[in-house]
């Protein structure tokens, strides 16, 4: 056990040092009032567990096609529309039709589920990730992690 005030170890007193309980030694009970010794106390050996994840978690995740931008301007171009038209058709800029078009910009899910349902082609894959299993290690003492409280948005 350490000191709260100077960080020796050795025989630790609990006092009364300007209204705050401290752990202190010897030396650094001469500024407060002593309330009490502190007696020492060995450490518990920590054993270590084994858990192992017994149904690995699968994760649906859905991704836009590589080829997105020509399936696009092909369909477009099979319809008769011209990038103003198809712009105004699916109430988005025609500049931003352009880009998506050539490449330069790649559409969110929600923009390309639009231009999906207006064009009647697939553009969107499920992509399905499964964890391998893993074998992790749990102390019986807390960690850092144990405390925070994560706040989502």
């Amino acid at each position: 056990m350490l000191c709260d005030m100077c960080g020796s170890e050795g025989q630790m007193y609990k006092a009364i040092v300007e209204g705050a309980e401290l752990t202190i030694c010897q030396k650094c009970s001469k500024f407060g009032r002593v309330v009490h010794a502190v007696k020492k106390v060995e450490p518990k050996k920590i054993i270590p567990r084994v858990i192992k994840n017994v149904n690995p978690e699968k994760e649906t995740m859905q991704l836009i096609v590589s080829d997105y931008a020509e399936k696009i301007k092909r369909k477009r171009e099979s319809l008769g529309l011209k990038q103003e038209e198809f712009a105004k058709k699916i109430n988005e800029k025609e500049s931003l039709v352009q880009n998506i078009e050539s490449g330069h910009y790649e559409p969110n899910i929600e923009l390309t589920k639009k231009i999906e349902r207006f064009l009647k082609i697939k553009l969107i894959e499920d992509y399905e990730e499964s964890s391998e299993e893993q074998s992790k290690v749990k102390n019986d003492s807390f960690t850092l992690g144990d405390f925070i409280n994560v706040k989502k948005k």
